[in-house]
């Protein structure tokens, strides 16, 4: 083995593994298939949904350690679309301000930047650690407000939310077409529409939370309706270069709910409406119920949507080895992972992981700054 002029250091095989293949999307190249996924920080202070300095570090530091797409926490597309009162959003233009520069420091250190939007729907409203009310809905005196939902059933033991009429219906999907319009004009690259984990557009698609009997609530078609009209206006104003993300949850875990075979179909409409990737994750619809939590849990989920609707996934969920991670793009079961809980202990993952993986110092995309802490 040669030795790394700029090192010293022997430089390990230059044999790329696919989890560093880059990956295209609409002509969007990503350097990588390591991604960090969407995580809620609460820590949007002041409640005015800007992002602060700590947002620039936490993703910027993500960047710099080599993920190939940062995509940004769920993003509001109303004040009351929040899930807590300390989320960050992109309802006004003020927040596009305080987001370019966190922008424009993702796609400075090598990644795609990509934010989620999202409406947190019945599941608004909670506390976190920045407001207390932990796992409990805020007061409304505390700084809480009245949420919103397919029909008039509660999460759990949160408050009880208002059903949402039909024009209200479609002044949301305008919510979000807004919002995916500030996206574009911060810098974003990439665009995710949060589809799961029980917030508003998953509470349409589960008949569990859907009781309606308009046309947006009966049989998966008019479940669906809501998400492919959302997907439809946020892709109306996107460039045709930037790919359109959509994160959904394969099962909610509980009987007669929603379900992997529904999730396939909900991916087929995707596809032909210009959504490029599914973003595979599950649970968080309904309160309550088991989950079989283990590494890797949720990979075959996003291997079935893959193989049945056609379309790229990602995986998420548990993924903490290097190995485990490019055995997953390896196999096929999904075209890049998503790195979350292990991310925030280590913003240099994908870093230790090329090294783990026998990928070269020069291969591994080290920020120059930082060649002599290489591995």
């Amino acid at each position: 083995m040669a030795a790394d002029k700029r090192t010293g250091k022997r430089s390990k095989k230059n044999t790329r593994p696919h989890l560093f293949d880059p990956l295209t999307l609409r002509g969007l190249e990503i350097r990588n298939r390591v991604w960090l996924p969407p995580m809620d920080t609460y820590s949007a202070f002041a409640q005015d949904g800007k992002p602060t300095p700590f947002h620039y570090q936490h993703y910027v530091s993500r960047a710099l350690g080599g993920f190939g797409m940062v995509i940004a926490e769920a993003t509001a597309v109303s004040p009351e679309g929040r899930i807590s009162p300390n989320d960050v959003g992109l309802w006004n233009d003020d927040q596009v301000e305080a987001w370019r520069w966190i922008v424009d420091g993702i796609r400075d250190a090598g990644a795609v930047p990509a934010v989620q939007l999202n409406h947190s729907g019945r599941k608004g409203s909670t506390g976190s650690f920045a407001v207390g009310y932990e796992g409990q809905s805020v007061p409304l005196d505390a700084g809480g407000w009245q949420t919103v939902a397919p029909s008039p059933i509660a999460f759990g033991d949160y408050a009880m939310p208002r059903e949402l009429s039909v024009e209200e219906i479609h002044g949301i999907v305008e919510q979000f077409r807004a919002a995916a319009s500030r996206a574009v004009r911060a810098g974003f690259q990439a665009i995710e529409i949060h589809a799961a984990h029980g917030y508003l557009l998953s509470e349409f698609l589960d008949p569990l939370t859907n009781e309606r009997s308009d046309e947006y609530g009966g049989d998966l078609n008019d479940r669906m309706r809501l998400l492919i009209e959302v997907a439809d206006a946020v892709r109306s104003v996107m460039p045709d270069n930037s790919p359109l993300l959509v994160r959904v949850s394969a099962t909610d875990w509980a009987a007669g709910g929603w379900d992997l075979d529904q999730t396939i179909a909900v991916a087929r409409a995707l596809r032909s409406h210009g959504v490029d990737l599914i973003d595979v994750s599950t649970g968080g619809i309904i309160a309550g119920v088991t989950i079989p939590a283990e590494p890797g849990y949720q990979v075959p989920f996003a291997s079935e949507v893959r193989k049945h609707a056609d379309i790229r996934t990602t995986a998420v969920g548990l993924i903490t080895k290097a190995k485990q991670a490019d055995k997953i793009v390896n196999r096929g079961d999904a075209d890049a992972v998503e790195i979350g809980r292990a991310a925030l202990r280590n913003p240099y993952w994908p870093l230790r992981a090329a090294y783990k993986l026998g990928l070269s110092t020069e291969a591994a995309g080290y920020p120059d700054q930082y060649v002599r802490g290489a591995y």
